[in-house]
């Protein structure tokens, strides 16, 4: 007997079976399912806010604990990572000659003490001197200053400002005014070829620690600040000098501010 063609028409009342297009070879566990081409790039998005949400809270859940220990800054940790040097030898704000803070406040951040990580009145004055197409100097407070040094980046932005503002009224919150200062002295960048901190810095410029500055190498320090890669301490042009002798004179006025001193809680 002579089998019949395998494409011979369907029976009376019988059903013919297809294959679901759905199903990848035969396979029912990979039918896509309703709604799955949108669920993948949801998952993606929903994973990426989440990361963005860690990062973002990181400095926050750090900052607390930076009362203790010797951190250090992401301009540092991106020297070691790119492999080029950094020096930095840790001094206690005791150990630091009074001349120091002195003049770097006078230099950078003359509320420092009176204001709670952002100097409102003053970022106020630069905004409207900046509308005014006035050039100003920049209106970070010290507090500001460290919140970028340990945990954004440099250069302006208005992203990193958004990002350091709130940054800075929460690290005057939970740290006292004397650790700020301490961890300021020692995070910043104070020479060329990775300097960081005030005892490098001092070393690197006057051959000598910073326990042992005078109110004129403090004040020349204090200068440098806002670029001493290209700013020089150690052969100082006329604009340092000059700089230089206006933060001696303020800091001269005064002695120690009262939040720096030991067991004040800022």
């Amino acid at each position: 007997m002579v089998p019949g063609p395998s494409n011979r028409a369907a029976r009376p009342g019988r059903v013919e079976r297809r294959a679901d297009p759905r199903y990848a070879g035969g396979d029912p566990s990979n039918v896509l399912r309703f709604g799955e081409p949108v669920a993948q790039p949801l998952r993606v998005v929903r994973s990426l806010l989440l990361v963005l949400v860690i990062v973002l809270a990181l400095p926050y859940v750090l900052a607390p604990f930076y009362a203790l220990g010797h951190p250090v800054s992401t301009p540092m940790l991106w020297r070691w990572v790119t492999g080029r040097a950094v020096s930095r030898d840790w001094v206690d704000l005791d150990a630091v000659a009074p001349a120091l803070p002195r003049a770097v406040i006078a230099a950078e951040d003359a509320s420092f003490c009176s204001h709670h990580g952002v100097d409102w009145t003053t970022l106020q004055k630069l905004t409207d001197a900046a509308e005014e197409g006035e050039v100003t100097r920049g209106g970070s407070t010290l507090t500001q200053q460290l919140a970028k040094n340990l945990f954004l980046w440099p250069g302006r932005s208005f992203v990193r400002k958004g990002l350091e503002l709130p940054l800075a009224l929460w690290i005057d919150l939970v740290l006292p005014k004397r650790r700020i200062m301490e961890l300021y002295l020692n995070v910043a960048e104070w020479g060329p070829d990775g300097r960081f901190g005030a005892d490098a810095g001092a070393r690197y410029a006057f051959g000598h620690s910073a326990a042992t500055l005078n109110l004129r190498e403090a004040a020349l320090l204090a200068a440098i600040l806002p670029n001493p890669v290209v700013r020089s301490a150690r052969m100082p042009g006329p604009g340092v000098r000059r700089l230089a002798g206006k933060y001696a004179a303020r800091a001269q006025a005064y002695e120690v501010p009262a939040c720096l001193e030991r067991g004040r809680g800022g």
